[in-house]
């Protein structure tokens, strides 16, 4: 499965991470505490995330190329939309493995 890591610096990991995490919670399955969170939008797509005092990481996993980008969206428009006071520009994308 392809998948990728961003690193978005921010002292309110916690508190993105915790957002997004109770927004997708009314539709998808979701697992969270103050430090990790996991989002499964479907069988084939999922995002982790894990806060630090400094930023927040995020692992996007897709079956394929396409869904990858599309997923890669939805959380980075997600995530802007909660932190609309941060500019994070756009996020630095790594491929896993």
């Amino acid at each position: 499965m392809p998948a990728f890591t961003a690193r978005i610096p921010t002292e309110h990991a916690s508190k993105y991470l915790q957002q997004l995490c109770k927004h997708w919670s009314h539709k998808l399955t979701v697992e969270f505490d103050p430090r990790d969170g996991k989002v499964t939008f479907d069988d084939t797509r999922a995002c982790k995330f894990h806060a630090t005092p400094e930023h927040l990481d995020l692992h996007v996993e897709t079956a394929s190329d396409e869904e990858l980008e599309r997923t890669q969206g939805t959380v980075i428009n997600h995530l802007k939309r909660f932190a609309f006071r941060e500019d994070f520009g756009d996020p630095a994308w790594s491929r896993v493995g």
